[in-house]
């Protein structure tokens, strides 16, 4: 069990701050590690893993004190009278983190800063693509904390299982592909262990007809090809009406044409992404430079194939690397119809010189939604990351990941003279009441109210 101090907000809070200023004074040679470990460009690195992470660590130390806050119910009705409501935020015991390597600072990160401020317990698995990285962000946020808070197992795929085997988490926060997901959400089912899955997407960007097409391809291509494509919220596939087409996809050619390899984690990955890109060109699509260039090593030139069927895997965004199908459709209604036939969106873009419609808006059903952009928006520390279906359950990030790592624990003070009476209450109060509820009831129907 925590010490006491511990369980003071302020001193978590604490903690955190100075947590946050030894990962600025570290922050270049954190970006390195990345780079090294998971071939990502430092510079990638410095911006979506360490400064999103100090960015979301800052944040969180200056609203964790509002959001956590005990909150009063307020005036429910007449039956509460002498009676005082409040519902206050309690940790929920002990959270079990495994991480993920394609953001290894950030994701993992804000995840065990959310936990340990909500006053967790963490255990961590982290990845084995990432062990360097993951054993340097875990010793930067162990300091300071009171033993036992925060310790992690080996970083190989058995670690994992054998963290689950036990069943004494009282919750499980999984963050990687939907296969594996899967598996970890049968695992904690069967110890009744709630789960956070934040889990892959498959999701579209939608160029209306009256989107400017050359903004349009250079936010998509940006999207696909950060991070070598190795992002689960990057578009998989691009949407466009027929009326955007033609400048649409003469800028991503001259994209593609001048584009420099990328680095996958590893071959491996390099190959499946390659794989899906041959069979779509098989299948009947057309690449967009008019050639394919198979991969050197864990290194390959991110590609584009125009046309390629519905039914393909790369269409159907089963990839996680630097590949993008464009499917162009009759009309904006045509797109739309098409995206809600794939599933596993986390995310989705649309790019227009309007305003979609609320009802537009919902039936992406995206959790993050941008207009005339990709994936920049998940970097804000305040907004939530919530997949449903394949892509996962559960929140992380922004206020409500935070008070996911709680529970609510509702009191209920009632004063002296307000008990509740011994058997019938007095006629004249069942008069009264019933002369509210008519009063209510008359008041709600009537129009000038």
């Amino acid at each position: 069990m925590a010490p006491a101090a511990w369980a003071v907000l302020d001193r978590r809070i604490e903690w955190l701050d100075g947590r946050a200023d030894a990962l600025a004074s570290t922050a270049g040679d954190l970006a390195t590690l990345v780079a090294d470990e998971i071939g990502k460009p430092v510079h990638e690195a410095a911006i979506a893993d360490v400064l999103a992470l100090l960015a979301a660590m800052r944040w969180t130390a200056r609203r964790a004190p509002s959001i956590l806050a005990s909150r009063g119910a307020g005036w429910g009705s007449a039956m509460f009278l002498g009676r005082s409501i409040r519902t206050e935020r309690a940790p929920l015991g002990h959270v079990a983190i495994i991480g993920t390597w394609n953001y290894p600072l950030q994701l993992m990160g804000v995840q065990i800063v959310h936990a340990l401020v909500a006053g967790n317990r963490v255990t961590v698995k982290p990845s084995e693509r990432c062990p360097r990285t993951h054993a340097a962000l875990l010793g930067l946020l162990g300091q300071g904390l009171p033993d036992g808070m925060l310790v992690w197992t080996e970083s190989t795929r058995e670690a994992g299982e054998r963290l689950l085997a036990g069943g004494r988490f009282d919750h499980v926060v999984f963050t990687g592909s939907s296969s594996v997901g899967r598996r970890v959400a049968q695992r904690c089912a069967l110890d009744m262990i709630p789960s956070t899955l934040e889990l892959s997407g498959s999701d579209s960007a939608l160029v209306l007809a009256d989107a400017d097409p050359v903004r349009a391809a250079r936010a998509v291509w940006n999207g696909f090809t950060m991070n070598a494509g190795q992002t689960c919220m990057a578009p998989r596939r691009a949407i466009v009406a027929r009326e955007s087409a033609p400048a649409f996809l003469h800028e991503l050619r001259v994209l593609a044409a001048s584009a420099h390899p990328v680095t996958l984690i590893d071959e491996a990955a390099a190959r499946q992404v390659d794989a899906v890109v041959h069979e779509a060109v098989a299948a009947g699509g057309t690449p967009i430079t008019g050639v394919l260039e198979s991969p050197c090593g864990r290194s390959m030139r991110p590609q584009v194939v125009v046309d390629a069927p519905e039914s393909c895997a790369l269409a159907r965004g089963e990839h996680f690397g630097p590949a993008l199908a464009v499917l162009v459709e009759r009309d904006d209604q045509a797109a739309l119809e098409r995206h809600r036939g794939y599933g596993q969106n986390l995310s989705a873009s649309v790019f227009t010189r309007g305003s979609p419609a609320r009802a537009t808006i919902e039936c992406l059903g995206a959790s993050i939604v941008t207009i005339n952009e990709c994936v920049v928006a998940s970097g804000h520390p305040a907004v939530p990351l919530a997949g449903s279906g394949e892509s996962g359950w559960g929140t992380s990030r922004g206020a409500e990941g935070l008070l996911a790592m709680t529970r609510p624990i509702t009191i209920c003070v009632t004063r002296r003279g307000a008990d509740v009476p011994v058997g019938p209450p007095p006629s004249f109060l069942l008069r009264v009441l019933g002369w509210i509820m008519r009063a209510n009831l008359s008041r709600r129907h009537d129009p000038s109210t």
